[in-house]
This record gives structure tokens, sequence and C-alpha cells, in this order.
């Protein structure tokens, strides 16, 4: 058994480091029974179920909810991912994720081991056997195991992974802050694809946090505002225009998409002019009357303050908030072409 080591022995070994000893695990068993102490530490278990298709079925011991490493999607980034809604036991626009998934392996290179309704299948049967009725499927398509060389010649089969997360999301009403990214956003050709290297995207959100912000916005190289680091923004001008960022250089969101569809109800009802995507500058952009992040668990998050400036009064937009309800109605409540119910 591993020798537990006090404050003071963990300092001494990094201020020695030819002194460290690393642990050599005797056998498999050992090492599992160590993985099960820290996963059976009393808290409740986020991850019910996960499907691999190097092991061939859905796992339901976190220990064993693992990646090989010489998966070319974990040291090379040859992956694409995707994410579906759980809510009230139904997936959430699944399909329309599931086509995006399958575009992003497609630019990326990447073969499914499965046909797109198997895909399907596994991923609904993914979510009946987790038992979760509120969180999310995050799942991902990779070159596959194989070697750790640049290409994945090596890697004879492509490789299916989800997960089953249990996520407590509600309908955001308080407004947040955000900034002008200062890290360079990625060029049209991967960022138009859901892709695995994110790593600009880890660093604008974490220069956000460093400066007091919830997130950052994008601003692409002629000028235009582009999108934030995992959401899509939308701005309502003082003439009740409802207008996105064009999506030739940014990642089309399905939340957003299905924004665009679910906004013409307000427009019919008078309280927006119109509804459309168009290039916007800064400038235009942070004279807006309203501002919102728009993703899929949010699904829309208020903006009030961008760059220590406010966004039009300082204060949650009632058209924002309009929005807002009818994407969370859209949900819970929705039409069955939306709503997949889980069969548990």
């Amino acid at each position: 058994m591993a020798t537990n080591h006090s404050s003071s022995d963990l300092n001494s070994d990094v201020n020695n480091g030819e002194d460290f000893r690393v642990h050599v695990f005797s056998s498999s068993s050992e090492l599992l029974e160590k993985l099960h102490e820290k996963w059976n530490s009393g808290k409740e278990q986020p991850y019910p179920a996960m499907y691999s298709s190097v092991f061939g079925g859905i796992i339901l011991d976190p220990v064993m909810m693992v990646i090989p490493v010489d998966d070319h999607m974990v040291h090379r980034g040859h992956g694409v991912f995707d994410t579906a809604i759980i809510l009230d036991g139904h997936l959430y626009e699944l399909d329309v994720h599931l086509d995006r998934f399958l575009r992003s392996a497609s630019n990326a290179k990447i073969s499914s081991p499965f046909p797109r309704s198997t895909l399907r299948t596994i991923l609904i049967q993914l979510a009946a056997t987790s038992q979760c009725r509120k969180g999310t499927l995050r799942y991902w398509l990779s070159a596959g195991p194989g070697d750790f060389l640049l290409t994945p010649g090596g890697c004879p089969t492509p490789a299916f992974y989800a997960i089953a997360i249990k996520e407590d999301f509600l309908q955001c009403k308080e407004g947040m802050k955000v900034i002008t990214s200062n890290i360079p956003m990625k060029q049209p050709q991967f960022a138009t694809m859901k892709n695995v290297n994110y790593l600009p995207n880890v660093l604008s959100k974490m220069e956000a946090e460093e400066k007091g912000a919830f997130a950052s916005i994008w601003v692409d190289d002629e000028g235009f505002i582009a999108e934030g680091p995992n959401m899509n923004v939308a701005f309502i001008t003082h003439d009740k225009e409802l207008i996105l960022p064009l999506f030739d250089k940014i990642l089309g969101g399905c939340t957003a998409l299905r924004l665009l569809e679910l906004a013409t109800k307000l427009v019919e009802q008078g309280r927006l002019k119109s509804v459309k995507t168009g290039n916007l500058t800064v400038g235009e952009a942070k004279s807006a009357a309203e501002m919102m992040y728009v993703g899929s668990t949010l699904p829309i998050l208020p903006i009030i303050m961008w760059d220590d400036n406010p966004i039009g009064d300082g204060k949650v937009g009632e058209l924002t908030m309009a929005l807002s309800d009818l994407l969370w109605d859209d949900m819970v409540a929705g039409p069955e072409t939306h709503r997949l119910p889980v069969p548990y």
C-alpha cells in the first residue's frame, strides 16, 4: 500500500527532487483499489455513465472512464466533439448537434466507426442507462489510438466516446461583465468546426476571469464582432433589431440558430423590428441597447458591462429576458421535433 505523506514531507520531496521515489503499482488490482478510494470519497458521482467504442460498451465504474494515452485526440488534438442537453428527461436538439458533430468530423478528416443512426442510438441508450434527467451528454470522435506519430496512419480504427454528466443549470437572469479578448482567435477553418483544440478558448476565458469578468469577446481581423470563448453573442439595437454575427468565421451555434427561429415570435408581436445576422463593428456593438451570450447550457446570459462600460442602461434588458423565456420554454416544453424523451 502506498505510504501517506505529510505536508512537510511533500515539501521536502519538491525541494529535494533527487530523493523523491515514484511508486510502482505491482498489479492492476492495487491501482484500481487506489482509484476507487479517490472516487468513493462520499461525493456524489457526477459521471453516471460513459460509452467507449474502444471498450465496446457503456461503463458505469468511474475508475474505468478513461481514454488511451496514445489516442490521436489526446496527444495531437485530432478530434471533434459536441454536446446535447438533458432537461426534464428529454434530450434537447440532439439531431441538430449530431449533424454538426459529423460535419466537424468530416472537416477534420475523421471517419466514424458507426453510421449516424448508430451514434444516435448509442447516445440515447447512454442517457437512459445513466438515469440522468438533468445534465449534458458530451461526445467525441477521434482518429483513435495507435501510436504517437503526427498523422493517424498508425491508428487502425477511429474512436467514439460519450459521457453523461449531471449538471444543474437554470435560466440566467443576472447580468454579467465581459472584456474584449487579447488572445488571437482561431482561423475560420478551425473556428467553424467544433474541434478539441480549445487552448485559445481556455486562455481567453482565463484572461477575462483574471480581470474580474465572466468571459470575453473576440473581434476578427477585419474589426467585426465574432464570438465568445464557448458561446455566441447577440445584440439588440436601439431600433429593436436582433443581430447575431455572421457564422462564416465562427462556429454556428445550435442554440443561436434556434434563437433566430424563435425570435420571429417577438417580431410577430411587434416587440422586435427584425431578426438577422450581419457584421457589427466594435463601436456598433458597444452602442447596442442590449447584449447577451447564447449557448446550450445558458441558454441566454445577459451582458450589462463591456470593458468597464455599460451596455445600454447597464441593466438586464427586457427583450433579452423575453428571448431567454422563449428559449427556456422551448427547452422544457417545446415541440417533439426538438425534444426527444429518454427511454429510461
